[in-house]
């Protein structure tokens, strides 16, 4: 056997290393979009979910002599959609999808929910029937996304 063909089969180990760190750049690339992918597929999800929300507090108003009740989501006191158990079960869907946690605000006649979302806005939905995302947190106390 010629040596000289012996050592001519084969890569080299700078060869060897350029390929993996090719492949290194590339899988890191990809896995950049991946989580950017699934942060948007969280806040489509979160918003689904505040969009049923807004649904179910029909629902409440419709099977509670026209009332939205009063409270927030920490005070179940008094029954509101904040507290309902509809809602509830959608809450944790909601917080489970979304970078913030879940607010909500009750009168009689006015609600209003939001939560903040992976993309640092706010999606808010109230009684009117406004449903969109926010660039800043709004404030619930007159329960309407302002």
């Amino acid at each position: 056997m010629n040596i000289s063909k012996f050592y001519q089969r084969g890569f080299t180990l700078i060869e060897l290393l350029v390929v993996i760190a090719i492949i290194g750049i590339l899988a890191a690339v990809v896995l950049a979009s991946l989580n950017d992918a699934r942060d948007n597929a969280r806040d489509a999800s979160a918003k689904t979910s505040m969009s049923n929300v807004r649904a179910q507090a029909e629902l409440f108003y419709t099977n509670n002599s026209n009332s939205y009740g009063t409270g927030t989501e920490t005070s179940a006191a008094n029954e509101s959609i904040c507290s309902d158990s509809e809602i509830t079960s959608l809450v944790t869907a909601i917080n489970t999808n979304a970078a913030g946690s879940f607010s909500c605000n009750a009168s009689d006649q006015n609600y209003a929910a939001s939560v903040e979302l992976n993309n640092d806005t706010h999606f808010c939905v109230d009684s009117s029937g406004f449903a969109a995302e926010l660039s800043s947190a709004p404030t619930l106390t007159n329960q309407e996304c302002n």
